[in-house]
């Protein structure tokens, strides 16, 4: 290996899997990270985002700075340190090995291969002693595969004239990104015997003829269409109802997933789905369906093409012969928490998100290599 494949080989060793996937966190990682930095002589602190649930360790942020030519700019350069469940997976989790151009293991697409880059881009400009025009933070941050409140710490307060956040989008520049809204519909019935089911109201009857109208709702989402991302979708991904099969069930619940394009409304989306059911009450006898409040809620993310920040990156790419054409993506990530916090955010990194929380997870480490050119040459050329 290269010392950037064996920079990712160190990073997936540490198993960094989510506290609340039962994994023990970010902690081991967050200390290697720091210990790496620290050696180079950069400038390295902590930002405490909470403690561990159920433990007395603390789950921190991790930023170094590499001091630019104008202390007054700042480029942020993001990747989340910790990963989904290694359960099911088909390889040995945490022993990364090199098959075929590409390195395995958890966490090695989504997203310690874009993490390894930034740093690797860090580390050769601090070694080389190219001053970039402006300072840098690389911010290394918790908690974004449950609930992104690592880059919700890291964005109180700060100010910054571009960010990259690292993310498998194979290489591919990412202007803009679906938002999530996942939220909660209940079904009230009444209990009987099932000898008797005129003495009951069957809860998951009514959350049937629910989901048939939300799949017909959900057909509309296809007559708008975004240029980066397409259209709107939503998808019911969770139905739990009844206690046994001699009861008439009394309640029944479904999770609802719904996919956001720039520009929607989160509040009128909302609404529609609670006029979706006040529609069905008035067509089924001692129908109570109500809507729990979101359980998240991830506004759609884009950045004006017209940023600088683009421009620089677009140059930067030409000037490496990869694909310089804009793009859109259609998960979630911290990108949209730096953008709603002011700050022009590209998405940019190696893998495919089809390997992210796969079975058989891994990157190809030629776009590793590729990365880490980018990320270093955005940084030299965003005066």
């Amino acid at each position: 290996m290269n010392r950037l494949d064996s920079l990712l080989a160190e990073l997936i060793q540490i198993n960094s899997v989510n506290s609340f996937y039962g994994g023990p966190g970010e902690g081991e990682l967050a200390n290697w990270i720091e210990s790496y930095f620290r050696r180079l002589g950069l400038e390295t602190w902590r930002q405490m985002v909470f403690d561990a649930e159920g433990s007395s360790a603390a789950r921190e942020n991790i930023i170094a700075k590499l001091p630019g030519k104008d202390p007054t700019r700042r480029i942020i350069l993001e990747a989340h340190m910790d990963t989904v469940s290694a359960q099911g997976m088909e390889i040995s989790p945490f022993d990364p090995i090199v098959r075929d151009g590409c390195m395995l293991g958890r966490g090695s697409c989504d997203t310690k291969a874009g993490l390894a880059a930034m740093m690797f881009a860090v580390e050769d400009l601090h070694r080389s002693k190219r001053v970039p025009p402006c300072e840098v933070w690389l911010a290394a941050v918790v908690d974004e595969e449950y609930s992104f409140r690592g880059v919700l710490k890291l964005c109180e307060g700060l100010k910054a004239s571009a960010a990259i956040v690292a993310e498998p989008t194979e290489l591919r520049l990412a202007i803009a990104s679906k938002g999530v809204l996942r939220w909660r519909m209940v079904a009230r019935g009444r209990a009987a015997h099932s000898s008797k089911t005129h003495l009951g109201v069957n809860a998951i009857y009514h959350m049937a003829k629910v989901v048939l109208a939300l799949e017909k709702h959900h057909q509309q989402l296809s007559e708008v269409s975004h240029p980066l991302l397409g259209t709107a979708s939503c998808n019911v991904g969770i139905i739990e109802g009844g206690v046994q099969v001699n009861f008439v069930p009394d309640l029944c619940s479904i999770e609802i997933d719904r996919r956001l394009l720039p520009g929607e409304d989160i509040d009128e989306v909302l609404r529609s789905y609670e006029l979706l059911l006040k529609e069905l009450s008035k067509t089924i006898p001692s129908f109570d369906v109500v809507m729990d409040p979101p359980r998240l809620i991830d506004q759609a993310w884009m950045t004006d093409p017209t940023e600088p920040i683009v421009g620089v990156a677009v140059e930067s790419l030409k000037s490496l012969g990869m694909n310089a054409e804009v793009c859109g993506v259609p998960f979630g990530s911290d990108a949209s928490k730096l953008g709603r916090a002011g700050i022009p955010t590209l998405l940019f990194g190696p893998g495919s998100i089809d390997q992210a929380h796969s079975a058989v997870e891994y990157v190809d480490l030629d776009q590793l290599e590729q990365a880490f050119q980018f990320y270093r040459s955005f940084l030299i050329g965003f005066e």
